[in-house]
C-alpha cells in the first residue's frame, strides 16, 4: 500500500503535508445556530425547534409540515421568551437523563438504540413512536447512543 500525504494550506498555498507535521483540526462537524425564542415562555434544553421567522424559533410539533421542519435542539439550559440562545443542528447532543425526561416524557433518559421522532401531539417533545395518523408528520430527529447522548440526524419531514 502506498503512503500518502494529506494536502494542507500553508500561507494560502496548497501543499503536501510535511513529514513530522501534525494536523490540528476538529474532525467532527458540529453546527450551532444562534436563534431568538419566539415563544411566550422559555424553551428548555433538548427541545426541538423550527424556524418561525427571521432568526426566531418556536417549539416544533409533528402535526403540520410548517411546524415539523426541525432546525435542531436547544443547547442552552433555557432560552427565555424573546431572548437569544443556541440550537445544535447535527452531531452528538449530550444532556442529563433528567433533561431528556422533560422532552421525552420518559424516566431514566433516552433508550439506547431507539430512534426519536418529533411528537405529533405536544409541541417541543420527542417520542420513540413514529406518527401513523393521517395529516401527522414523520420527522426523524436522531438515534440514542446512550441514556444521555442523542446522535442528531434530522430527516426531511414526511406528511402522512
Amino acid at each position: 500500500m502506498a503512503t500518502r500525504k494529506p494536502l494542507v494550506i500553508v500561507d494560502g498555498q496548497l501543499r503536501q503535508m510535511a513529514s513530522g507535521d501534525i494536523l490540528d483540526a476538529q474532525l467532527n462537524e458540529v453546527d450551532f445556530v444562534p436563534v431568538t425564542n419566539d415563544e411566550a415562555n422559555a424553551i428548555v434544553i433538548c427541545t426541538p425547534v423550527y424556524v418561525n421567522g427571521e432568526g426566531t424559533v418556536k417549539k416544533a410539533k409533528a402535526d403540520a409540515l410548517s411546524t415539523s421542519e426541525v432546525l435542531g435542539l436547544v443547547v442552552d439550559t433555557s432560552i427565555a421568551a424573546s431572548a437569544s440562545g443556541r440550537v445544535l443542528t447535527d452531531g452528538r447532543f449530550t444532556a442529563t437523563t433528567g433533561q431528556w425526561d422533560v422532552v421525552t416524557g420518559d424516566v431514566g433518559g433516552l433508550t439506547p438504540g431507539s430512534v426519536y421522532y418529533l411528537n405529533p401531539t405536544t409541541a417541543g417533545k420527542l417520542t420513540t413512536t413514529a406518527p401513523i395518523a393521517d395529516s401527522e408528520v414523520v420527522a426523524r430527529i436522531g438515534k440514542a447512543l446512550s441514556a444521555t447522548v442523542l446522535e442528531i440526524s434530522i430527516n426531511q419531514p414526511i406528511l402522512l
